[in-house]
């Protein structure tokens, strides 16, 4: 009994980082939202450097299990087994130059365009299996987020989500200033 404790409490304490830091991406996105008057320049990339760790931890920690990671796509149903194999491989490696791309500033909108399709794939793909009915292991975050409930999964998405679009739309309406200047 006490083994199964200590496994709950290190998963809550390996995931507990990237839901925090997805939490604060969003508080920061509804903050700089609100405060019109201030550019917030600093804050923004703040919340880019934030959802980029994100990405990057949870592409890391996919990238060291690629087996269980293609258990966890198959456990949804939606794919065959050798495409849930390729993408095991992949996507991982996908998440982690997107999350560089953010950080480096290489290919930005790029990076964000491809994380934001992710994220949106992601949590229909968790919406569906709900839906039908399917207990699924989560994948998110590796073996860490195996526990986690549907509705944590689903909030942190969902903050990730608007965290990405936010520094979509910042990025499109910021160009518009430039052009017009």
């Amino acid at each position: 009994m006490g083994s199964v404790a200590e496994e709950e409490m290190n998963s809550f304490w390996q995931i507990f980082w990237p839901v925090l830091a997805a939490i604060l991406a969003s508080v920061a996105v509804v903050v700089l939202t609100v405060t019109k008057g201030f550019t917030g320049k600093f804050l923004w990339r703040i919340v880019s450097l934030i959802v980029a760790a994100v990405f990057i931890y949870a592409g890391v920690l996919k990238a060291l299990d690629p087996v269980q990671f293609a258990h966890d796509i198959d456990n949804y149903k939606v794919l065959p087994w050798t495409i849930s194999v390729g993408l095991a491989f992949y996507l991982p490696w996908l998440e982690i130059l997107c999350g560089l791309g953010l950080i480096l500033r290489f290919l930005y909108r790029g990076a964000l365009s491809i994380l934001t399709a992710l994220i949106m794939f992601f949590t229909l793909a968790t919406i569906a299996a709900k839906v039908r009915g399917l207990d699924i292991t989560c994948g998110c975050f590796g073996h860490a987020s195996q526990h986690w409930s549907f509705p944590a999964h689903l909030l942190t998405n969902l903050a990730i989500l608007g965290a990405l679009l936010a520094l979509y739309f910042r990025v499109v309406s910021g160009n518009r200033l430039q052009e017009t200047i």
